[in-house]
């Protein structure tokens, strides 16, 4: 497996508990998210949050900072099992 790549199982079992938080099939958040589309994820969040999840998805740079803080390596190592 590519080191860069996260545990399959770990991410179907994340994928699920998403899907479950906010209501909607797996299979159809998994094509959206495969497809780039946040629209279940969007709907079912709150306008703030939603907003911000927007400002991300649309600023490369803001997630390169969010993706280097120690919360998110911290969980990076956790969903790949390292």
């Amino acid at each position: 497996m590519n080191n860069n790549n996260i545990d399959l199982k770990k991410a179907d079992g994340l994928l699920r508990a998403v899907s479950k938080k906010i209501g909607v099939p797996p299979e159809q958040l998994r094509s959206e998210l495969e497809a780039g589309k946040f629209d279940s994820a969007l709907s079912a969040m709150n306008g703030n949050d939603a907003a911000k999840l927007k400002q991300a998805v649309n600023n490369p740079a803001l997630v390169e900072r969010m993706m280097s803080t120690p919360q998110a390596k911290a969980l990076y190592k956790k969903l790949s099992g390292k």
